[in-house]
This record gives C-alpha cells, sequence and structure tokens, in this order.
C-alpha cells in the first residue's frame, strides 16, 4: 500500500485576504494564524473566498490560489492561474481524471493566451486525503501536493 506523504508547508510569509465573491473587495486582511481557522469557515461564511499568496507555491506554477465553497455544488474549491504551456492540456486532464475521486467530479481548465496560463477549478473534496474537518492550512497542504504531483507528472512527459 502506498503511504502518501503531506508536506507541511512554511507558510510564515504569507499574504491572506478574506474576500467578498460578489464584489471581490477586501473584507479583511489575515496574518498567517488564519490558516488555522477550521476550512468550514468557507461554508458558514459562503459569500467570501480566501486569497493566498506566497512566494513557497513557484514550485507548484503558481503564485497564489483562492479558496471557496461552490453555490451550487457546496463543494470546496481551488481556483488558480497555472503556468504550465498550453501544450500539456492532455496531461492535465488525464491527472485529473486519475487523481480527484467521488461523485460530482466537476473540474475546469481554460488557457488564457493572453495570460499564458492555465485558470484552473479544482474540487479539494475530491482530492485524496480531503476531510471536512481540516483547517485551511490542511487543505493548503493537500492542494500543495496535488499540485506538486501534477508538476511531477508534466515534467516526466
Amino acid at each position: 500500500m502506498e503511504v502518501t506523504k503531506i508536506m507541511t508547508l512554511n507558510l510564515t510569509e504569507v499574504y491572506i485576504e478574506r474576500c467578498d465573491k460578489d464584489t471581490e473587495e477586501v473584507i479583511s486582511q489575515e496574518q498567517a494564524s488564519f490558516l488555522n481557522t477550521p476550512l468550514a469557515h468557507l461554508k458558514t461564511h459562503m459569500n467570501e473566498f480566501i486569497y493566498i499568496e506566497t512566494s513557497s507555491f513557484e514550485p507548484i506554477k503558481t503564485d497564489s490560489f483562492s479558496l471557496e465553497v461552490d453555490d451550487v455544488f457546496k463543494t470546496y474549491m481551488v481556483l488558480l492561474g497555472f503556468k504550465v504551456q498550453k501544450k500539456h492540456a492532455s496531461i492535465i486532464k488525464a491527472y485529473f481524471e486519475e487523481n480527484l475521486h467521488g461523485d460530482n467530479i466537476y473540474s475546469s481548465m481554460m488557457f488564457s493566451g493572453e495570460d499564458g496560463l492555465w485558470d484552473l477549478n479544482i474540487p479539494i473534496d475530491n482530492m485524496k486525503d480531503f476531510h471536512e474537518d481540516m483547517n485551511i492550512q490542511e487543505a493548503v497542504n493537500i492542494i500543495y501536493s496535488f499540485l506538486e504531483n501534477l508538476v511531477s507528472t508534466i515534467e516526466q512527459q
């Protein structure tokens, strides 16, 4: 049986905002300690998304990502700009199909030629090791691990 190693990121140098989904206005800027908040915060504050930016995300080909709960499906989602070339579309799609599990698996990926990156929306609920009781830091760690494995898969091709 394969044992999954979930890396714990050092996110002391992190920029965090809680924002309104409709207006994208900043509700508040948060300290790194906000990462200890239960992920369920997003279900009790459905109007919010959490924006997280750190140089620690460079190995996973992004600067930042946002966490939110989908208004329709009520699933936790991560949204990000993924800095890999358009030619990797089939690898990304195959990786999602192989590594996202459960019901209502819907992710979206769209390449932006303007920005030269992929706009990815990925359900966190369907990632390995997800559980509803985790805090935001734990969610960030499984997202990081998921994307780290995706980058590795692309680099092996």
